[in-house]
C-alpha cells in the first residue's frame, strides 16, 4: 500500500474513533457506489452525518480542510441520498461533516466541522 493511502486509512481509523468518543455510532465506513465514496457514515441522535476525512502530513498543498472542494460537498449530498435509498432507513435530518486531520510533531491535530453543507 502507498504511503498515502496509508496515511488515509490511518486517518480514517482516527477519525472514527473520535466519532465514537463523542456519542455518534458509526453505520458504514468505505461506502462506494459506481458515483463515489462516503468515508464514514455515523448516526448523532436521528440525524444521518456523512463524513469527509481528510488527512495531511504537511501543509505543502493547503490544509486538509481547505482540499474539501464545493465540487466533493455536492457529490457527497448525492451519494448520501444513494445510501439512504439503499438502506431504507429513515433520519429526520441529514448533515455533512469534515475531519480534517494534519500531523504536526507526529502527533494529529483533528479539526471537526460540523454541517458544512
Amino acid at each position: 500500500m502507498a504511503a498515502k493511502d496509508e496515511l488515509g486509512k490511518h486517518g480514517e481509523q482516527i477519525a472514527a474513533d473520535y466519532l465514537l468518543a463523542h456519542d455518534m455510532q458509526i453505520l458504514d465506513r468505505n461506502w462506494r457506489c459506481p458515483g463515489g465514496e462516503i468515508d464514514v457514515i455515523a448516526r448523532e441522535g436521528r440525524t444521518l452525518v456523512v463524513v469527509e476525512v481528510k488527512t495531511r502530513s504537511s501543509r505543502s498543498h493547503g490544509t486538509a480542510f481547505e482540499a474539501v472542494t464545493d465540487a466533493k460537498l455536492a457529490r457527497l449530498r448525492v451519494l448520501a441520498s444513494k445510501w439512504l435509498k439503499a438502506q431504507g432507513e429513515w433520519f429526520d435530518s441529514v448533515r455533512i461533516d469534515v475531519i480534517a486531520l494534519e500531523r504536526f510533531a507526529g502527533d494529529f491535530v483533528i479539526r471537526h466541522e460540523r454541517g458544512v453543507c
